[in-house]
């Protein structure tokens, strides 16, 4: 009977605790059920976010394909191996009907490479066809995008804009040659009618027939420096003699100035041994012309300055004067042909000084001295040993 007592009992307390556990796990089955639906609502939500964020992708990979359809420029993506993974079909015309799978060097086979600047690519292909390319390498996914860019119809507007600009330039220059053959011939012709007339002294004759020569003579120079700056006046380089340069731009220059009371002084400030490749007649020319013009603006006492030395791996010609200076508000145009601000000139001399000077590779450019006068400085690239 005990027994039968004492088993009933532990079977009493084995059933509490088993409600006990019962209950828990009811409790925790309640709480996971809580868990489960707050995580479903997440997990909807993510969904939608996901299916909303997709729908959004799908419209802006529709807005991207139609604009990739329709754009007028052309982009071509290239994978790391050079294989074309995807091109447009304004970039497929434009390629000669490239598609996916082509080698990106196949397409450019046909195209002709003028100019390299970076990454930008300056192509002609078929004639009249005009292309830009710029690249932009991708580093995360491999390859480059590459957009090119039709210029034709740019590059033609550009070469009749040049010549439209070109005949412009040469009708101006038509009009003041003309205007500049127009005062002496006038003139020769005014002596040379007086010849017909009865002269009786023979000194006045002849006087006459000098003035129309005179005159003439002016009209042959004139003529001569327009073709000269037509034609150019580089021909064959040679490298410097600047000894020999020197000697005899002094022998031109020092009986002008003692003429007129001026001191020519010749300074030099560099080696003879520099190496330039020059016209040895041209360059003459040149600083002729430079010097003379600073020769008519200068007075008696004043100082003419022509100083040679390097800088910047070039050889630099100043010449210096002091005479009144320059117009600051002609100091672009001083370069132009026919345009001058000396009595009787003729506005070619420094226009074949910049061509010259073109032509050798140079710069030229003028402007005022501090202390008063004008300064003009000729540059000349020298040789790299």
């Amino acid at each position: 009977m005990v027994s039968s007592l004492k088993d009933q009992q532990q079977l009493e307390a084995a059933f509490e605790q088993f409600n006990a556990v019962s209950s828990q796990l009811i409790d925790a089955y309640r709480q996971l059920e809580s868990q489960v639906a707050v995580l479903n609502a997440q997990l909807d939500e993510a969904n939608n976010q996901l299916r909303k964020q997709r729908d959004e992708n799908a419209m802006l990979a529709e807005r991207l394909g139609l604009l990739l359809e329709t754009l007028p420029a052309g982009v071509v993506q290239v994978s790391a191996e050079g294989v074309v993974n995807a091109i447009n079909p304004a970039a497929s015309r434009m390629l000669n009907g490239c598609s996916v799978g082509a080698l990106w060097q196949d397409a450019l086979s046909g195209l002709e490479r003028s100019e390299l600047d970076g990454t930008y690519c300056h192509l002609h292909g078929e004639p009249g066809l005009v292309l830009t390319m710029q690249c932009q390498e991708l580093p995360s996914f491999g390859g480059q995008i590459v957009l090119i860019h039709d210029v034709s119809r740019l590059h033609q507007l550009t070469g009749e804009l040049a010549r439209q600009q070109k005949l412009a330039s040469m009708g101006s220059m038509a009009a003041a040659l003309a205007h500049q053959l127009r005062t002496p011939l006038a003139t020769a012709m005014l002596y040379t009618a007086n010849l017909k007339q009865d002269i009786p002294r023979a000194e006045d004759r002849a006087r006459f027939v000098d003035k129309s020569l005179a005159r003439m003579r002016a009209l042959e120079s004139l003529i001569q420096n327009m073709l000269g700056y037509v034609r150019g006046q580089v021909t064959t380089l040679e490298p410097l003699d600047l000894d020999g340069l020197l000697d005899d731009l002094r022998a031109v220059m020092q009986p002008q100035c003692h003429e007129k009371g001026v001191l020519f002084d010749c300074n030099v400030a560099v080696s003879s041994a520099i190496k330039v490749l020059v016209d040895r007649k041209a360059l003459q020319g040149a600083l002729v012309n430079l010097l003379e013009n600073a020769w008519h603006f200068s007075a008696a006492g004043d100082v003419l300055r022509l100083s040679v030395e390097s800088q910047d791996a070039a050889l630099l010609f100043r010449v210096e004067d002091a005479g009144p200076g320059l117009d600051p508000e002609q100091l672009d145009k001083m370069f132009e042909p026919f345009f001058t601000t000396r009595p009787g000139g003729t506005g070619l001399g420094l226009a074949i000084v910049k061509k010259v000077v073109d032509e050798l590779g140079g710069q030229v450019r003028c402007f005022n001295r501090g202390e008063g006068g004008a300064c003009f400085e000729l540059s000349l690239p020298m040789m790299q040993s």
